[in-house]
């Protein structure tokens, strides 16, 4: 039961899949009308990371890419069986994305691809006695005794050569100078995966890229329900107040078309505050010029958060993410083929036919470069005889191996030539090239959550006495759960929503593989193999 009074409206700063779900959960459990609640976006277009677009004629794009797990995603599932596709009303996202997986089953042949472009046996984890010693002390330290720590300060030189850290790594996206603690996070909730990390036979995966399997139908139920997005509104400051242990938060201030505004906050009001956002100032290249990189803070994500981080001393730590843009920065880029040729060499080469592999990692390459090919179509509307196919890399200020540039100073159609080499495809490169656009993305501060941090560089949730408000995001602290997923940023909205409106409801519990004793069995066994 809600406690809030039936004139109380809710203002969500960010667009994003955090503040989606808090809209969603603020009218399914918490008995708000959709017309109260008003979600104030940035940009022209909502979802945040979860991003898809483009066309055929100038090609697609998608940020970046998700993949699910059911046992490890039970907020987000939570979620998706309340939306209905927007193809059958009667049909759950949840159920669609069940229904596909029972279809296109997940069993990568090829993960790992050396300089040869022979196929390594990645079953082989490649672990010593050393290596999984360190691992299992790591993933028995407390986090308090693991503090600010790198993950490179935990492992020997040989750990970060096993065919398990190329796929590990690559997966999540982690580099040897990221949190030590959030490492150990992601072995308890993912030690499932240690038997089939060479396969990621437990990934699921949505029918389309997640903008138009997952944001377009949230977007469609909240707008029936009433629920105002006002884009083009850049959130700029929150004012709080507090009365003895009582804080709440007054007033919402705004830039809208060049001019100065505020929402007042009544007392019934509700306020939930999106910090940071790791897609914040992404760059986009083109087939004939780099992405580029920006450096400035141009969106409000993370200076918002840097304008109200002083406000408190429990408000968090900004500066401990978005500070080092060198470490958190990465590139990924999409293809758009309008020849089958590519994709029919690499399903050959693979054995895995579109929306069966996984990640593809060229472990010898200077800018460690992955792909993946997804079903097709991946992109609604996206015709029969036009594919796509998604990659990233790590190492972007390094020299590529047969472009003679840094990544990050690569065009699109450098980056193609590059990939097409590390898989042998040369001989085909003049048609490939000839029927492909490529949009390479630079995202400055994409694994920023992964920054080695201090126990109170990311604030709670609900901070303690807060009456009215809550931060949403990937930047805040949930104890035990992992960042970069978007479980993260769902299950924080239903925690702020539900404190906020005293709902008696379970949560879902955090799913840590490593208490169920066959799992933790068969990640030992795979790990000692």
């Amino acid at each position: 039961m809600s406690m809030v009074g039936t004139t109380a409206k809710a203002y969500i700063v960010g667009g994003g899949i955090a503040s989606l779900a808090a809209a969603v959960f603020l009218v399914r459990d918490g008995g708000l009308k959709g017309a109260d609640i008003r979600i104030l976006e940035e940009l022209p277009v909502a979802g945040g990371a979860l991003d898809g677009s483009g066309d055929p004629e100038h090609g697609y794009v998608t940020r970046g890419g998700r993949m699910f797990e059911e046992e490890a995603y039970g907020c987000l599932c939570d979620l998706l069986e309340t939306i209905p596709t927007l193809t059958d009303p009667a049909t759950s996202v949840l159920a669609d994305i069940r229904e596909f997986n029972s279809t296109w089953k997940t069993h990568a042949r090829a993960r790992l691809i050396d300089e040869k472009h022979t196929l390594v046996d990645a079953a082989d984890l490649g672990f010593t006695v050393r290596d999984r010693a360190e691992l299992t002390r790591l993933m028995a330290l407390p986090e308090r005794s693991i503090g600010s720590r790198r993950i490179d300060e935990f492992f020997s030189p040989h750990f970060f050569e096993t065919n398990f850290w190329a796929m590990w790594r690559t997966t999540f996206a982690f580099q040897t100078w990221s949190s030590a603690i959030e490492l150990k996070r992601y072995f308890l909730r993912f030690a499932q995966e240690f038997p089939r990390i060479h396969t990621l036979g437990g990934v699921r995966r949505t029918r389309l890229n997640q903008y138009d399997s997952i944001v377009r139908p949230i977007q469609s139920w909240l707008a029936d329900q009433g629920v105002v997005t006002e884009y083009g509104t850049k959130v700029t400051d929150v004012d709080f107040t507090s009365a003895g242990a009582d804080r709440r938060a007054i007033r919402i201030h705004l830039e809208r078309d060049g001019r100065h505004s505020a929402y007042e906050l009544g007392p019934d009001d509700l306020a939930f505050i999106t910090l940071g956002s790791m897609t914040s100032d992404s760059a986009y290249g083109d087939d004939d010029h780099a992405p580029g990189l920006i450096r400035g803070k141009r969106d409000g994500g993370f200076a918002l958060w840097e304008c109200i981080a002083g406000r408190a001393p429990d408000f968090g730590r900004p500066m401990s993410f978005a500070g080092n843009v060198e470490e958190s920065k990465w590139e990924s880029f999409t293809l758009t083929m309008r020849s089958p040729l590519l994709l029919h060499r690499i399903e050959e080469f693979s054995g895995n036919a579109p929306g069966t592999g996984a990640l593809m990692t060229f472990v010898d390459s200077r800018w460690l470069m992955s792909i993946v090919v997804p079903h097709q179509p991946h992109f609604d509307g996206q015709p029969d005889d036009v594919f796509t196919l998604w990659g990233y890399g790590l190492f972007v200020d390094e020299p590529g191996d047969f472009i003679e540039k840094r990544m990050s100073e690569a065009t699109g159609q450098e980056l193609l030539t590059e990939l097409v080499h590390h898989l042998g495809f040369e001989d085909d490169l003049g048609e490939i090239s000839a029927t492909t656009t490529v949009i390479p993305v630079m995202m400055p501060y994409v694994t920023s959550a992964f920054q080695p941090r201090g126990v109170e560089d990311r604030p709670l949730v609900v901070p303690r006495g807060s009456k009215n408000f809550a931060f949403l995001g990937q930047y805040t602290e949930i104890p035990q759960d992992v960042v970069f997923t978007v479980e993260y940023s769902v299950r924080g909205a239903m925690h702020g929503v539900y404190a906020l409106l005293s709902i008696d409801r379970p949560i879902p519990g955090i799913y840590h593989a490593i208490t169920d004793p066959r799992v933790a069995f068969g990640a030992l066994k795979k790990a000692l193999s």
